[in-house]
């Protein structure tokens, strides 16, 4: 008997081994295919390797400007085996942490067959306290002709070996916008196809806009479905009018879908369904001694969130062995980054929700070129930063930039969300000169 059974490898899974062992419980972790989940291996490392060599190039080709004259060009073989010897590091480095914290790692397919009880082939795994953390994979919409060759999903395009003429990318939600940068970072013809009326729907749609028109080399056809996929093209439908769309490579990323199906869930009683399984503010499930965390729930997709639901659920388990007291999970504070060139990132709420919410809404915005950093470093490019706050007691709701760098700079926001600080705090904080990160001071006192 353990004291703790894990299913699933994730950020989510390897994250909560390791608090749960470290502290002293018999722990042990189940992952069918690689420690890492989809994050280190088809997901967020890949993608930002191979858009870091994207990137790289276009800064060499653009550098004339700033008087550095140097030409490069993209290697793509040589990119993937960078990229495979990152994610293979990396996964050293998960299971080097995992055994010196006293986890025990099993490879294979885990079932629920208990409400205390994970089966792996004919081996069977009890445990006091069991955390689910089977992730999620890319979703995949009915559409005709889909199963077509050249078409692929983000998994399947991390692995190509020839670098396309043309991309059509359905989604222009994070993962397609992603690749969409990247392509067009290559000089590679790009069209993306959205069925909403725009880009990245959790953006501001000033912002999202202005992403559109940043990013160089790509085409939109916003408002459009996807009726059908023929030899080498799309079928769009828009107003009853279908357009085809040639492409060599095509791409659905239409998002991604908790992995909640053939592991047992429903038959053990587990509160479930396609968004995922349902959990409280401490990613208890409602079975006792059942926790589920990371993209499973339903409830954040992404690999920080994950990383924090499995400290509370830790934490939570940690409480009732006698140690501590529970931490909870707050989704308000979450911050999210798209890495495209330029790069975007949010936190909290867009002015939109805080009405809907019933909030007086008071709003900022400032261009990052009054920082002297960012006109230094990137000639030519614009960026943004928007801040949403209470009008009655200045209270930060919300953040969102654009612009290069600025993925570092959001956790600065989830600090003054988290923390429930008002415009009036921030301007008194003392930022380092010259950072692109004085913009925050900039913009609050622009705002009272």
């Amino acid at each position: 008997m353990y004291d703790v059974v894990i299913l699933g490898g994730g950020p989510g899974g390897y994250r909560a081994a390791e608090r749960t062992a470290e502290a002293g419980l018999r722990t042990v972790l189940i992952e069918e295919h690689y420690l890492g989940g989809t994050c280190l291996n088809v997901g967020c490392i890949p993608t930002k390797t191979l858009l870091n060599s994207a990137k790289t190039v276009a800064h060499i080709n653009q550098s004339a400007r700033i008087g550095v004259r140097a030409h490069a060009s993209f290697d793509l073989p040589a990119a993937m085996k960078w990229k495979t010897q990152v994610i293979s590091g990396l996964r050293k480095g998960i299971a080097a942490t995992l055994k010196k914290s006293g986890v025990e790692v099993v490879e294979g397919r885990g079932r629920l067959v208990a409400r205390n009880a994970v089966q792996v082939g004919s081996a069977r795994y009890e445990g006091r306290y069991l955390i689910l953390a089977s992730g999620s994979s890319p979703a995949r919409p009915p559409v005709p002709g889909i199963d077509s060759d050249g078409v692929v999903d983000s998994s399947g395009l991390l692995e190509i070996s020839t670098m396309p003429k043309a991309v059509t990318v359905v989604g222009g939600g994070y993962i397609g916008m992603e690749f969409a940068s990247f392509f067009a970072l290559l000089g590679v013809p790009v069209t993306v196809v959205e069925m909403m009326d725009e880009i990245i729907p959790f953006m501001e749609p000033e912002l999202a806009a202005l992403l559109r028109k940043s990013i160089t080399g790509v085409s939109y056809r916003l408002g459009e479905r996807v009726k059908r996929i023929e030899a080498g093209a799309l079928i769009c439908e828009r107003d009853g009018r279908e357009e085809r769309v040639e492409s060599e490579l095509i791409l659905i990323s239409t998002g991604r879908r908790p992995n909640v199906s053939g592991l047992g869930f429903e038959e053990n009683g587990l509160d479930v369904d396609r968004d995922g399984i349902r959990v409280n503010d401490y990613l208890e499930t409602n079975l006792p001694g059942v926790f589920a965390v990371g993209d499973v729930t339903g409830r954040s997709l992404l690999a920080h969130s994950a990383y924090r639901m499995a400290d509370v659920a830790a934490s939570r388990i940690l409480e009732r062995e006698g140690h501590g007291r529970a931490q909870r999970m707050r989704y308000e504070a979450v911050p999210w980054v798209v890495f495209t060139q330029p790069e975007v990132a949010g936190c909290g709420m867009t002015a939109a929700e805080a009405r809907r919410a019933g909030l007086t809404v008071k709003t900022g915005s400032i261009s990052l070129k009054v920082s002297g950093r960012y006109v230094a470093e990137h000639p030519g490019e614009n960026g943004t930063a928007r801040v949403i706050a209470d009008e009655q007691s200045g209270r930060i709701l919300g953040v969102q930039m654009l612009g290069s760098g600025v993925s570092e700079l959001i956790f600065g926001a989830a600090l003054m969300i988290e923390n429930e600080l008002r415009i009036k705090d921030v301007r008194e904080v003392i930022f380092p000169h010259p950072t692109v990160s004085e913009v925050y001071r900039d913009v609050m006192w622009d705002m009272e």
